[in-house]
Formats: C-alpha cells, structure tokens, sequence
C-alpha cells in the first residue's frame, strides 16, 4: 500500500515538469500581442522577450546545496554530449556582486575543463542565487 500511495506524487511531479517545459518551449513561437503580460500593480506591460539569444529548456539543473555533489562531480556524471552547453545564471543582490561573479567564473572554468562551451548570465534581483543549467541551446 505504501509503494502504491508514494507513486501518484512522481506521476504528479512528472506531468509538472513537461507542462512547465512546454510552456516554456512556447514563448519563442509566441506571437508579440501575446507576450504582453498586464502588470496590474502599474498600470503598465511587461514583456516577454529572448533578447537576441535564446535559452533552451535545461536538460539538466545543478544547484550547489553543500549537502549534495560537487559542480565537477555532477557535471562528470551527466551524458557527454558534444552539443550541450552550460549556462551559469548568478542573480545578486547588490552586495555580493563581486562574489557571485567570483563563484560563476570558478564554475565556468570546470565547465570548460570538461570541453563544454560556456556562457555566464548575471543579474540583480531581490535574492542571490545561482544555478547552472545543461541543455542544447547552441548548434555546432
């Protein structure tokens, strides 16, 4: 009874993630009038847009949570595909700066130790984060 009532959550969890992924497939295909979001606390819009360079759904997410493997382990352990590509994403909050640029390009460069190609996007926001992201995204 137990293995039967633990399988509904990894069915549930499943379907989340390839409607998550679909959705975020669509936005390049979207049409302009349809990637206008209202933005109800400013009277204004907001809108969805690449920015000249796509970014492909992650296959794969690494989050450093020091419970958890080391970047070059987890790196090592994923399918070597020549067409892959590593994205570090660094959000800070303004004062860290420094530390989060110090910390993407020291993941960077066991990326590219591994052979993958590289790119490193920053930003500032509310909350520091950073996570790297493997995918597909760049043809070769």
């Amino acid at each position: 009874m137990t293995h039967f009532a633990a399988s509904w959550q990894l069915l549930l969890a499943d379907l989340s993630l390839i409607l998550f992924l679909s959705a975020l497939a669509a936005i390049p295909a979207m049409s302009d009038a349809d990637r206008v979001i209202p933005d109800a606390g400013h009277n204004t819009e907001k809108r969805l847009t690449l920015q000249g360079s796509a970014i492909a759904p992650a296959q794969s997410l690494y989050r450093d949570r020091g419970d958890g493997p080391s970047f070059a382990r987890w790196l090592s352990e994923r399918p070597r595909d020549p067409r892959a590509a590593v994205t570090v994403f660094a959000r800070h909050s303004g004062g860290d700066a420094d530390a989060q640029w110090d910390r993407a390009r020291e993941l960077s460069e066991i990326a590219r130790a591994e052979g993958y190609a590289v790119r490193i996007i920053v930003s500032e926001g509310a909350s520091s984060e950073m996570y790297v992201s493997l995918a597909y995204d760049w043809r070769q």
